[in-house]
């Protein structure tokens, strides 16, 4: 099933939503299923799938080499996080 990249994410079943981080190139943690890691040639990030949003954590991408802590919403649409997230910090 085709879902718009509009619909907000909460509409999309999780089995949707592991395929799109997939598709993304993120890796799913084998211990800890709702954790996933994504590396990118000049950055690299971790994302959860909490209950209420994604949270993203940019992996010493900040000043000094600190983390940036981003949380994103389900009620945003697919496509608004897909842009958020995997723009990068």
């Amino acid at each position: 099933m085709v879902i718009s990249p509009d619909t907000p994410l909460y509409n999309h079943s999780l089995p949707r939503i592991e395929a799109w981080l997939r598709e993304q190139g993120c890796q799913q943690d084998n211990q800890e299923l709702h954790s996933w890691r994504l590396q990118k040639s000049n950055w690299n990030a971790e994302l959860w799938l909490d209950t209420e949003q994604i949270t993203v954590r940019y992996v010493k991408a900040g000043e000094d080499g600190q983390d940036i802590l981003r949380s994103f919403k389900y009620s945003l649409s697919r496509q608004d996080i897909e842009q958020a997230v995997f723009a990068g910090p």
